[in-house]
């Protein structure tokens, strides 16, 4: 976790991250496997979704997933990294812990499973590359749980850009009470949090268009259901820490190539023109 998409060459050094798809087995809980290489050490941020991610950095296995504010990591050079991404709402039912109990940042698996973790932890370092997302995407499989299919509809609701918690209770069939409780169970948030998390997801996909000047950030503001934007920038520092111009410059140089490439709409360089 925590490397750019795309090949970009600093000062000899190289930076890759590929993604893949999750086997259809574990598709209700995976939303992908990666890997990548860091090429140089760097500032990263991560930035909310909900989801959580299984890592194996050569060193140890961990948890990290943010829901509620960017998380700023640090890459050594030359790392290699592994890992799966758990689908935003499942994470609590693989882990076997409440997301409230996680604290932000990562959090070493062992810390939580004891012993089957440590036996994973060999078997990644023992294996090579290729076969390390298996053996992550094999210790998923081995828990054997699938998420309450009523909360993950209600995060996909609640990624319609206009939409209202009490709508989202009825759609799956629970009251607004209830709703609040399962979501803060197995996204360690609310409804409001959830949608705010899942728009601004929106708003980055919108990125490339910013900065080819193929749309307006009035224009997303208004087609993602912001009141104005002015609340498209309020959210913006909330979940970034920078401006949405400031996103949008950082998209630009992603383009030219003037900085390590986006990703996949969760980290951007912690060295960004935008305030942190």
């Amino acid at each position: 976790m925590g490397v750019p998409l795309r090949p970009l060459a600093v000062a000899g050094a190289r930076s890759v991250y590929r993604e893949v798809a999750p086997p259809p087995a574990l598709a209700a809980v995976l939303a992908c496997g990666w890997h990548g290489r860091t090429g140089w050490a760097r500032p990263l941020r991560v930035l909310p979704d909900g989801c959580a991610d299984l890592v194996w950095d050569g060193t140890a296995l961990t948890v990290v997933g943010t829901v509620g504010a960017p998380l700023r990591l640090w890459l050594p050079a030359a790392e290699t990294r592994v890992g799966v991404r758990l689908r935003c709402g499942a994470a609590a039912a693989v882990l076997g812990t409440p997301m409230p109990e996680l604290p932000a940042g990562a959090t070493r698996l062992s810390d939580l499973w004891g012993a089957e973790a440590r036996r994973a932890e060999d078997a990644l370092a023992a294996a090579d590359p290729l076969a390390q997302r298996g053996i992550l995407e094999k210790l998923v499989a081995g828990r054997g749980v699938v998420p309450d299919r009523r909360v993950l509809a209600a995060i996909d609701a609640l990624g319609r850009p206009s939409v209202r918690a009490t709508d989202v209770a009825a759609e799956v069939g629970v009251s607004e009470r209830a709703l609040r409780r399962h979501l803060v169970h197995a996204v360690g948030a609310g409804p409001k949090q959830v949608h705010r998390v899942r728009r601004f997801q929106l708003f980055l996909r919108r990125l490339e268009l910013l900065a080819d000047r193929r749309t307006s950030l009035a224009g997303v503001a208004a087609d993602l259901g912001y009141a104005d934007q002015s609340h498209l920038g309020r959210d913006c520092r909330r979940l970034s820490g920078s401006s949405p111009a400031a996103l949008v410059r950082v998209a630009e140089k992603f383009q030219t190539g003037a900085v390590p490439p986006g990703h996949d709409q969760r980290h951007v360089p912690s060295d960004d023109p935008g305030p942190l």
